[in-house]
């Protein structure tokens, strides 16, 4: 579940326009703005290695940040979208929205899976798909779930995990209101295959014997 929200440290960029944020990118910065909160949106600058860091750790767009500025309050806030530089792949900048801790957001949180020690499905062979490695919920900013868990014990070939099936965190609900599939354990591809050609064969099969009924009943009428 949710633990200590992490800090992160920004610069306030001073200046305006293309030009600055090209200087903050030459100084090994990457710019930015926070908004929202009922106050006026801050420009601001990420060290690059920073924030390359946190992009490759993974969960950043999911994860709330205290937003540190020197001259500033503290803030809450999370990130909404990261530019990227179309050939590098390189963040060039970036927005966060500030946040009270009651706020509602929606997120795309990871599905993490136990049991699959004690599934018989998984045992014979059976592969574990997950339809939906995230599942989009919406939840109190102040208490954002690292994860949700399914478990697959008990489990055949054929058996699926719903939404419904899964107990969610407090003060969270799917965004979806219909019941939808997170995983299902299927069959080895190999039974799978081998079922698909035995339904050819015998699709092709009903087709003959149709085909042959058809020719004697042609025959019947001459």
């Amino acid at each position: 579940m949710a633990g200590e929200v992490p800090d992160l440290e920004a610069l306030v960029r001073t200046g305006t326009g293309k030009g600055a944020a090209r200087q903050a990118r030459r100084d090994g910065l990457v710019p930015g703005i926070v908004y929202g909160g009922g106050t006026d949106p801050l420009p601001i600058n990420i060290p690059f290695n920073v924030l390359f860091k946190k992009l490759k750790d993974g969960r950043f767009l999911s994860t709330l940040y205290n937003m540190k500025v020197e001259g500033q309050d503290d803030v809450r806030v999370i990130c909404r979208n990261v530019q990227r530089d179309v050939v590098k792949d390189l963040p060039t900048h970036v927005d966060f929205m500030r946040l009270k801790r009651t706020t509602k957001i929606n997120l795309f949180i990871p599905v993490e899976v136990t049991g699959e020690d004690e599934c018989p499905g998984i045992r014979k062979g059976g592969l574990l798909t997950m339809v939906r490695p995230e599942v989009e919920l919406i939840v109190t900013a102040g208490d954002i779930p690292e994860s949700i868990t399914i478990s697959v014990e008990g489990l055949d070939i054929g058996d699926t995990i719903t939404i419904s099936d899964v107990t969610l965190p407090s003060g969270s609900k799917p965004t979806i209101d219909r019941d939808f599939v997170i995983a299902n354990i299927s069959a080895p591809s190999a039974l799978a295959s081998a079922s698909d050609d035995e339904e050819g064969d015998a699709e092709e099969g009903e087709a003959t014997e149709a085909a042959a009924e058809g020719g004697e009943e042609e025959g019947g009428e001459e």
